[in-house]
């Protein structure tokens, strides 16, 4: 059967999903209880600490290192208005890509997010300490998990299990692609909460650990091993999937999944590594081995499975505690990925074009004061030690039923919450309500709508 056709004939009735290699149960509760704006939500966590100086208030170097107002500019032009920086150019891609980086990367889109979109330039992160794991954990639960800790589920429902469970969504259709395995990122997928958990929980795909080399070696040809004649390898197979799956999740319960969706995500696995190996993978045009990359699965993910909930989590911007000239890099080539998300979420060849509403955010800002760590350009770096400058962050929202060239808020009159994008994804989904009733997301958190 193919993929398409078994998707839509599953429908709400589905029973699992892949959270490579396991799987797990769904079932429907409730219907929504509103009103959908978009059928499709795509959020995109632009982690890692991203500073309020060079992104919004686009200050380039001339606020974090002192070099004057000649020294300004904006290097997130695909996402922000605003004219690039004229001196001191550096943000471009690394070698070998570009020399040195003194090559900026070609605008993608047209319009930025920010004329196409809504901007919230001064959200805050106003409670518990801003650290990524906590900062994403609150983001996608609209929570603070005050004492959450590193290496256990969020405390609180994620926005999986709530359009899950309120949705009767398969898991199928709610999806957490993380660039990598570590900081406790597989976490992410679902709660530890008695009331949700795991059973509503989303898939989660790591693609640069699972389409790696490691990955060809051990799944690319789903090989059955003789336990009599082939221990080696079943070990080996072993190490790399609790390395990469299983030792972050801990038990899971409850895994059963059909044969036709076992045979579905297997079709999955196998068309990958073979795009891969054909060149044919929906990579940004500018791409690396990190958020580049991610963002291109994620791309891949979207077009095989359609998912009503989509999160995206890149990180190579937290860089800046150790050197501010790949941190600015970093920046410019997630602006640069996100541009080519949206593009090809518009794209006729997605299967979501029309009906998707991208939300983009960081999980936390990044400290005023520089710390002692010098780069190679002599230029101070910056870590995220939860001041007052850490809690700023911003947000960006386009699609259908978002006013285009809308911005709510200011520097001096911070509008939106770091925990508002759960029930604002709930409003688009159309189960606000349910999210609301439920109790559990922070009392200060609302739906960015209901701020406007």
């Amino acid at each position: 059967m193919k993929r398409r056709k078994f998707l839509k004939a599953v429908g709400t009735v589905a029973a699992g999903a892949v959270a490579f290699p396991y799987i797990l149960p769904s079932g429907r509760l409730f219907a929504a209880s509103g009103a959908q704006l978009a059928e499709h939500v795509v959020l995109v966590m632009f982690a890692g600490g991203v500073r309020q100086q060079e992104s919004v208030l686009q200050s380039y170097l001339a606020q974090s290192q002192g070099m004057g107002t000649n020294y300004e500019g904006n290097i997130l032009y695909n996402l922000l208005n605003g004219a690039p920086p004229t001196n001191k150019i550096v943000y471009g891609t690394d070698p070998p890509l570009q020399p040195a980086g003194s090559e900026p990367i070609p605008q993608l889109l047209s319009q930025t997010i920010e004329s196409q979109g809504t901007f919230f330039p001064e959200v805050t992160f106003s409670k518990a300490g801003t650290g990524h794991y906590v900062g994403l954990s609150s983001v996608i639960s609209g929570s603070y998990g005050y004492g959450q800790g590193l290496r256990k589920r969020p405390i609180y429902p994620t926005i999986f299990e709530y359009a899950r469970r309120h949705m009767g969504l398969p898991a199928t259709k709610t999806w957490m692609v993380g660039n990598g395995i570590g900081n406790s990122t597989p976490l992410l997928n679902c709660s530890s909460h008695a009331d949700y958990g795991l059973e509503y929980g989303a898939n989660f795909l790591a693609p640069n650990v699972t389409f790696s080399s490691d990955g060809e070696d051990h799944l690319a040809n789903a090989k059955v091993y003789h336990p009599d004649e082939e221990l080696a390898p079943m070990y080996e197979m072993k190490y790399f999937l609790d390395s990469t799956f299983s030792a972050q999740a801990g038990v899971i319960p409850g895994i059963h999944n059909t044969d036709d969706e076992k045979q579905l995500i297997k079709d999955f696995v196998k068309d990958m590594f073979a795009l891969q190996q054909q060149g044919g993978v929906h990579f940004p045009p500018v791409t690396d081995s990190g958020d580049a990359a991610t963002i291109g699965w994620a791309c891949e993910v979207i077009k095989n499975f359609t998912p009503n909930l989509l999160v995206v989590n890149m990180s190579s911007i937290d860089g800046c505690h150790s050197s501010f000239t790949s941190y600015l890099r970093a920046m410019h080539r997630c602006d640069h990925a996100v541009g080519h998300l949206w593009n090809f979420i518009e794209s006729a060849e997605s299967g979501i074009a029309g009906n998707t509403i991208m939300l983009v955010q960081p999980e936390h800002g990044r400290s005023y004061a520089p710390n002692p760590i010098l780069d190679q350009n002599d230029w101070k770096s910056f870590d995220h030690n939860s001041d007052d400058n850490a809690r700023r962050m911003f947000n960006l929202m386009v699609g259908p039923n978002v006013q285009a060239g809308q911005k709510i808020g200011s520097e001096t009159n911070p509008i939106g919450d770091a925990t508002d994008l759960a029930p604002t994804i709930a409003e688009i989904l159309g189960f606000k309500n349910d999210i609301i009733n439920a109790g559990l997301i922070d009392v200060d958190a609302m739906s960015l709508f209901d701020r406007m």
